[in-house]
């Protein structure tokens, strides 16, 4: 099942997506699927003109990230791979869905992509173990954990690196059934290959990031894991447009601006 967020101009609401043919529509749902169950109200919309797709999840508290979860991806950056997983937060106000432009502050001359595989939370979720990690989890969508590497650099800590508006698109949408175990996560600048990595080279895995997080703080329905970024990563600026895929779930894509 793949739950999204969508407008046609008015409040935003939930849909089933269902593919027929090489058309895809949009079966709404009444309320919100995180706080009820998941109940079509007999309207269908096709996707195109005059649907937008909008972030599937607004986290209720927070998106938590975590930092070099793989080996090549730490090697490229400069670090080891850590002991324990490394993790920071994004506020809700960085996230923004499929076609949002990532806007470049102003504090900023070095940005860079990293796409990741995202966990959305279905329930309250505290001290859990990993083999019970997989009860708590909606579902999984595509980010791009967008970040300021020279305020990474000089700031000591990454809540302005990795926290500013727009620094977190999600989307296209949530996918219920994906197994995360192993599959691929791309991304493409202006249409080229940059990152091919795949999540079974995680170092650490889905079970185990829902649990060890969840022995640190509540997760609360709707948060979002960020499971880290293979490498690849590298430099966007004003005009480019960055594109973020996970086998499986689909392909989020936003353009870059700048207004300096």
């Amino acid at each position: 099942m793949r739950i999204a967020r969508f407008t046609t101009g008015d409040d935003p609401r939930f849909a089933l997506v269902q593919a027929e043919g090489d058309k895809t529509f949009l079966a709404v749902l009444g309320g919100d699927p995180l706080s009820m169950p998941a109940m079509p109200t007999g309207e269908r919309i096709e996707l195109g003109d005059g649907v937008r797709l909008l972030a599937p999840v607004i986290p209720r508290s927070k998106v938590v990230a975590v930092g070099k979860n793989y080996a090549d991806h730490a090697k490229e950056m400069g670090g080891e791979v850590p002991a324990t997983p490394l993790l920071f937060f994004k506020p809700n106000t960085s996230v923004v869905g499929p076609d949002d432009p990532v806007v470049l502050p102003e504090f900023t001359r070095e940005v860079s992509y990293e796409a990741e595989l995202a966990v959305v939370i279905s329930k309250v979720c505290k001290d859990v173990e990993p083999e019970n990690a997989r009860s708590y989890v909606l579902g999984y969508t595509v980010a791009n954990d967008v970040t300021a590497r020279d305020a990474q650099r000089t700031d000591g800590q990454w809540a302005r690196a990795k926290g500013f508006d727009t620094s977190c698109p999600l989307g296209p949408w949530i996918d219920t059934d994906l197994d995360p175990e192993d599959v691929g996560v791309r991304s493409y600048v202006n249409g080229e290959l940059k990152q091919d990595g795949r999540t079974a080279d995680m170092v650490f895995d889905v079970p185990f990031l829902v649990s060890y997080i969840s022995k640190a703080m509540t997760l609360l329905p709707g948060d979002v894991i960020l499971t880290g970024t293979p490498a690849g990563v590298g430099r966007i600026d004003h005009g480019d447009r960055v594109e973020c895929e996970v086998e499986g779930i689909g392909t989020l894509a936003n353009p870059v601006f700048r207004r300096d």
